[in-house]
């Protein structure tokens, strides 16, 4: 175990941001990626002009008091934004994400491998489950509020973009992108080809797709129900089907795919070549990453 928490150490160390004062929890992978996340009492949630996406929206106040209501509002297509998106809301499930791992999370913890990345960690369920297993993870999210409960709960975890530069690039054993996450950007190719980018060779993505075959590209903005909500930002919604396609048009090769409690998960590799990297681009051409 100590070895491959001093892998995890070697990847984190020069990435994590001044440790915040105070008593810590006393795992090694928590010291490695400490990170100052100023809180702020959730009575004093009520800004006057919506607030910055995953930062300082409804998702923040949920995420402290470990409960929605939340919800994630379709504004409009991003094909097509100016048309009107209707009054169609998506719930987003805070208790769940909360909690610890249910059956289906356990199913995708299983199948993990080496080190592992979550990325839109959220509040850490799969990050601090890892870690209890003294398996090297590491969780990522915008969210200072998510990052803040991760740790809280034992596990490792940075704020940052997925889009940004992260520790261990090329190296990650395991990808998890759960829990709605392929709609991260807007664009799965792009969050795809960013994936395969942070893989290690050989290494594994699990994702979790939406429930109906769906392929949306969308604006949306998360609210509470109560008149509070964010600013718009774009999101992709994409069943297993949609997730197939790109999973192949940007390199990555299908090795599973299951159903539990009504949630699709598929398991992609990024195959190992022996004469370059080469892999096909949405258009069908080769291209080098």
């Amino acid at each position: 175990m100590s070895g491959a928490m001093t892998g995890l150490d070697t990847f984190v160390t020069e990435w994590a941001e001044p440790a915040a004062t105070g008593p810590q929890p006393q795992t090694l992978m928590v010291r490695t990626a400490q990170i100052s996340t100023p809180t702020q009492p959730a009575d004093a949630f009520a800004p006057v002009e919506p607030g910055e996406p995953w930062t300082d929206d409804p998702y923040v106040h949920a995420l402290r008091a470990g409960r929605g209501p939340l919800f994630m509002r379709r504004l409009s297509s991003a094909d097509h934004p100016d048309a009107p998106g209707g009054e169609e809301v998506l719930p987003l499930d805070v208790e769940r994400w909360c909690a610890s791992p249910d059956a289906a999370d356990a199913g995708v913890l299983s199948r993990c491998t080496g080190r592992v990345l979550d990325v839109g960690c959220g509040p850490g369920r799969l990050v601090a489950a890892l870690a209890a297993r003294g398996v090297p993870a590491l969780g990522v999210d915008l969210s200072p509020a998510a990052v803040a409960r991760t740790r809280r709960h034992g596990g490792a975890a940075v704020r940052r973009s997925v889009f940004e530069r992260l520790p261990g690039e090329g190296r990650w054993g395991t990808i998890l992108l759960m829990d709605g996450n392929v709609g991260i950007g807007g664009d799965p190719f792009a969050l795809l080809t960013r994936l395969r980018e942070l893989a290690a060779p050989g290494g594994r993505l699990l994702a979790e797709a939406a429930p109906r075959d769906v392929d949306e590209r969308l604006i949306v903005r998360v609210e509470d129900g109560r008149g509070r909500h964010g600013r718009p930002f774009p999101w992709a919604r994409i069943g297993t089907t949609a997730l197939l396609y790109a999973a192949d048009a940007t390199g990555w090769v299908l090795t599973g795919r299951w159903t539990r409690d009504g949630r699709p998960f598929v398991e992609l590799h990024r195959p190992r070549f022996r004469h370059g990297d080469v892999h096909r681009t949405a258009t069908g051409r080769a291209a080098r990453p």
